[in-house]
């Protein structure tokens, strides 16, 4: 007999993979239906090219444009125990967060995620607080049975926050300035510490990040917006 789908699973992680439906998209973003968490991140439904869904990454600065990571929960499904940005999410296939217009469903989305993964209240990041940066598009995979083939919305968001991190979701958090994510990425490539980075996050970091930081340090983050290019990167 096969491997049961929710073997290694705890009952929250469980929950999440067969409970919550991503919303499937095309290459250009165009909404082509919905499945479960589960069926979007086995790698074989990947390879096969059925499992493209939207996603969202938050980059969330306090006043002293230090970013906020998170390292992931070592329950997680996919990707677990690996630092990166401060919160990476799926907008769900319902009404709320299917709003196109100006991102608003993903954007609503991020607003729930950052309460369930890291406690952040509502009231602390406003919707229309968060700048959409742009889109990329990734294929990863995490250990041969699942992975990630995502458009990933980037949003911005300077706001000093309360944190409560759900040990369900997030093992450790931490604020960095550049030269601190810059030693982070030093040790990730080194080996040290055994740290290692989620691949999305790498992605954002070489292509993007360190100049739309310093945007966010000049007040100049709308300049750096592109919402209609679909970046992808691999």
């Amino acid at each position: 007999m096969g491997e049961a789908p929710d073997v290694g699973m705890d009952a929250v992680q469980k929950r999440l993979m067969f409970d919550d439906e991503c919303i499937l998209v095309d290459e250009n973003d165009g909404v082509v239906g919905h499945a479960s968490k589960y069926n979007c991140h086995l790698w074989e439904n990947i390879l096969k090219g059925n499992a493209l869904h939207r996603a969202f990454s938050v980059f969330l600065f306090n006043s002293k444009y230090e970013l906020l990571l998170q390292q992931r929960s070592g329950t997680k499904v996919t990707f677990p125990l690996v630092w990166t940005n401060t919160c990476c999410s799926h907008p769900l296939y319902r009404e709320s967060e299917l709003i196109d217009e100006d991102a608003l469903g993903v954007r609503n989305a991020a607003q729930r995620k950052l309460f369930d993964e890291l406690g952040i209240p509502a009231e602390d990041v406003p919707v229309d607080q968060f700048t959409p940066l742009g889109r990329i598009l990734y294929k990863a995979s995490s250990d041969g049975k699942w992975g990630e083939h995502e458009l990933d919305y980037l949003l911005f968001i300077v706001r000093d926050v309360n944190v409560n991190p759900n040990p369900d979701e997030v093992a450790d958090v931490k604020y960095v300035n550049r030269d601190q994510l810059k030693e982070l990425l030093r040790k990730a490539d080194s080996g040290e510490e055994g740290i290692n980075l989620s691949p999305w996050f790498r992605l954002v970091v070489d292509n993007f990040l360190l100049k739309w930081w310093e945007n966010v340090e000049n007040g100049t983050l709308k300049e750096a917006v592109d919402m209609k290019t679909i970046h992808k990167l691999s």
